[in-house]
């Protein structure tokens, strides 16, 4: 038990030292900020690498300030391998046991979880100690699977949680830390590039490209393969690859299919779509549906594909240019993600509207276009809109 108690001195801030807190995000510290004070748990999703350890230090750090004893805080991070003894609740509820014996908090506890998913049964420690009248807890967890609060344990949690999503940095955000001005330049360098925080310690081209393939391959074998028990992982490879050099396009299911089967893959419409849900769970991937703007409906069928970040085109896939247009319109659906946007592709009949986006009652109908060259094109973009 002892060696267990050092790594969780090693882990945590109890002896008040220096904390690497990394770029501030003032508005999701906000945004956590305004959560607290209640026994809701507190659940931040996101890619791997898009900064939520960052953003949960950060909020430890800014309790500190406040005047909360560094002894009244438990982090744990299971991407930690000196973590790798908390694999199932069990475990879990033995460690916190440790700390509450040897610390002895006095008064509130605020216990943070990172990478939750990785403990097996997680859900009954943490709703254990969120629910536990005999003393006050405030309980954060973090993940890097969409499906962490789906099935069973939504209903489990029901009404003891809020939830919200970590993205890579925005544009905003991006010129901050890379100290450029805005403007047209700073964005080009924003839609060429990528937003993943740790990218910008990072020296030169090469070493971003390595460590973003790292990234990518992690997500797909760690966090799919492995999670997943997928076996043709070939395809799930390729897949991805598909989807990045179609990014913004409509595509369906169906159109996958046929494509392998041009090239003598075999394989299903059911295992397609199985692995797509996959990519979107671990937020690699967002999938738009098409809204009918005349019926007021969701259609079926033909999808559009959108990157959590454009690293994994500008940096893994440079040699397929899709022009600035459709990075500028993978960015605006980044934004409005970031926003807090129900995002959809509005079409009537044979007309499209880029993004069809709603929030609190209010719809709003965005076409983007990087040029706008003649009066042809200006007609052809935004022609559509003078008939909603």
């Amino acid at each position: 038990m002892e060696d267990r108690l050092n790594v969780l001195r090693t882990y945590n801030f109890w002896d008040h030292q220096n904390l690497n807190l990394g770029f501030l995000r003032k508005d999701y510290l906000d945004k956590l900020a305004s959560f607290t004070g209640n026994r809701l748990i507190k659940v931040i999703t996101g890619q791997r690498r898009c900064g939520k350890s960052f953003l949960l230090r950060q909020f430890i750090f800014q309790l500190h300030r406040q005047g909360i004893d560094p002894r009244n805080i438990l982090y744990i991070n299971k991407e930690y391998t000196a973590f790798d003894f908390i694999r199932t609740s069990h475990d879990l509820a033995e460690i916190m046991q440790l700390y509450l014996n040897e610390l002895k908090p006095s008064g509130k506890v605020y216990l943070f979880f990172d990478e939750v998913q990785l403990i097996k049964d997680w859900e009954k420690v943490i709703n254990s100690f969120s629910q536990d009248f005999t003393s006050e807890y405030e309980v954060f967890i973090s993940g890097s699977n969409a499906s962490l609060l789906s099935g069973e344990l939504a209903t489990l949690l029901t009404g003891r949680y809020i939830a919200f999503n970590v993205f890579p940095y925005s544009y905003v955000e991006y010129c901050q830390v890379a100290g450029k001005i805005q403007g047209k330049p700073a964005y080009v360098d924003y839609l060429t590039g990528g937003a993943l925080p740790e990218l910008f310690n990072l020296p030169d081209q090469d070493i971003r490209h390595h460590y973003v393939q790292a990234l990518k391959n992690t997500i797909l074998m760690k966090d799919i393969v492995e999670r997943y028990h997928i076996k043709d992982t070939a395809l799930l490879e390729s897949l991805f690859s598909f989807v990045v050099q179609n990014i913004c396009n409509p595509v369906s299911v169906t159109n996958i299919v046929n494509y392998y089967q041009n090239l003598r893959v075999v394989t299903t419409f059911n295992t397609l779509s199985s692995y797509l849900e996959y990519l979107k769970q671990t937020f690699l991937l967002h999938e738009v549906s098409r809204y009918d703007m005349k019926g007021k409906k969701i259609l079926g069928g033909t999808r559009k594909y959108y990157l959590n970040d454009l690293a994994f085109r500008n940096i893994l896939y440079s040699g397929f240019e899709p022009g600035l247009g459709y990075l500028l319109e993978n960015a605006v659906f980044l934004e409005f993600r970031r926003n807090g946007y129900e995002i959809f592709t509005g079409t009537e009949r044979n007309k499209e509207v880029d993004f069809v986006v709603k929030k609190s009652g209010i719809i709003k109908y965005v076409q983007v276009c990087y040029l706008l060259s003649d009066e042809n094109v200006i007609q052809r973009e935004f022609g559509v809109l003078g008939g909603i």
